[in-house]
């Protein structure tokens, strides 16, 4: 879609900032207390807070447009047509329930396949980051934009956990992140704001559903940086969950070429 051609997602943007507005008390009323976790099927932890967060932007998205479809991590689809809502009420729950604040709730708005909206909000530390397409991202009210890194040399290279990669892809990421000025693990999707906003370069995951990545790519296209899976295609709701996101096209290129 050319520029151009986007859509007014004047209404649609109103509402994806009225979700994480919700879902930040909700998230914040259990942080850091006693709380049940339980174990899903896929063995991730799900607390009240995830699934009290996604009936409320549930709630707010089926009032407002109901023939739009929604996919959640907690509660699945519920179909429309035109538009998706993409929903992670917590992004990090690993991180939420052991009281680390880089948590977060990302929402995301495809129309067909392509993902025109994207929101990043850290609760804990009253942080966002929004993305439009077409249009430069935002941290909280002002420009948000990448580094001019451009190789891996000087990267400086971020990843939630080694427990994300298989074998195959740990070899993968651990010869090129050595080759890189530092890595950095921990922050879930902490660090892709972080990479739109210029504080690191080069973040690499595999194991991701859409719910984890489809709000970053109008976040990290709109800093400026390029975002896709391993072999250079852009992300989608069926993309195989392995994700590069990159501050410039070069230092995207060479990070391809050097998972290949």
């Amino acid at each position: 879609m050319a520029v151009s051609d986007a859509p007014d997602l004047t209404r649609e943007l109103a509402l994806a900032l009225r979700l994480a507005d919700a879902a930040r008390p909700i998230a914040m009323a259990h942080f850091r207390s006693r709380m049940a976790i339980d174990i899903k099927a896929d063995h991730s932890p799900v607390t009240i807070a995830d699934r009290a967060i996604e009936t409320e932007m549930r709630r707010l998205i089926q009032s407002q447009f109901p023939g739009h479809a929604i996919l959640g991590e907690e509660f699945g689809t519920t179909r429309g047509s035109g538009y998706t809502w993409v929903l992670d009420p917590i992004d990090g729950t690993k991180s939420f329930i052991t009281g680390i604040p880089q948590f977060g709730t990302l929402i995301a708005l495809l129309q067909g396949e392509l993902p025109v909206l994207g929101i990043v909000d850290i609760p804990a530390t009253g942080e966002r980051w929004l993305g439009q397409h077409g249009k430069p991202s935002l941290f909280n009210r002002a420009v948000a934009k990448t580094s001019d890194c451009r190789s891996i040399g000087t990267a400086r290279v971020c990843t939630t956990s080694p427990d994300m990669f298989d074998a195959d892809g740990w070899q993968r990421y651990d010869v090129l992140s050595r080759r890189a000025a530092f890595r950095r693990f921990g922050g879930d999707c902490y660090i892709y704001g972080l990479l739109a906003s210029g504080h690191c370069d080069l973040v690499i995951e595999m194991g991701l559903q859409p719910y984890d990545y489809l709000a970053m790519v109008p976040v990290i296209e709109g800093a400026g940086g390029k975002i896709s899976d391993w072999r250079g295609n852009a992300l989608g709701l069926h993309s195989d969950g392995h994700v590069i996101a990159a501050a410039t096209e070069e230092l995207w290129r060479e990070a391809l070429e050097a998972l290949a």
